[in-house]
Order: C-alpha cells, then sequence, then structure tokens
C-alpha cells in the first residue's frame, strides 16, 4: 500500500557501503514491506528512490522527522 507522506525532518539513507546521503524536505510517496519502506520523490527533472529498514522509518516517524498524511490528506482534503 503507498501512502504519501513530508519529509519534516533529517531523514537519510545509505545507499551500498557509500555515505549517509539526506533526503530533502517536501512530499514523498511511501511503500512498506515486512523489512522495508521505500520513499519516492521528485524535485523537477529529478526523481529520487531510497529503501530505508522498517526500524528506522518508523524512527523518523515518531520523532517528526516524517509525518504520514491522514486519511482526508491523502484524499485531498
Amino acid at each position: 500500500m503507498t501512502q504519501s507522506a513530508q519529509i519534516l525532518g533529517k531523514v537519510e539513507y545509505r545507499e551500498g557501503d557509500g555515505p549517509m546521503i539526506l533526503i530533502r524536505p517536501g512530499p514523498v510517496e511511501v511503500e512498506t514491506t515486512e523489512r522495508d519502506a521505500m520513499l519516492s520523490w521528485s524535485d523537477g527533472d529529478t526523481r529520487g528512490v531510497a529503501a530505508i529498514p522498517l526500524n528506522d522509518f518508523k524512527r523518523y516517524v515518531a520523532t517528526g522527522a516524517i509525518r504520514l498524511a491522514t486519511a482526508s490528506e491523502a484524499a485531498g482534503g
């Protein structure tokens, strides 16, 4: 199930063994599985996708760095 969300604080992900990469504040789409959360976003012509462990995603939501859209927000109201 895909959910709409907002990045409001410091949210980072890692590509392979590379450094942590900051996801810019703004709207994202979130798809969760049993183990991961896949975040996707666009900035003009650039699109980004990041997979983060589900525990990290839950921590970001709990600390307010990610705010999930309410049902009425997701419906456009």
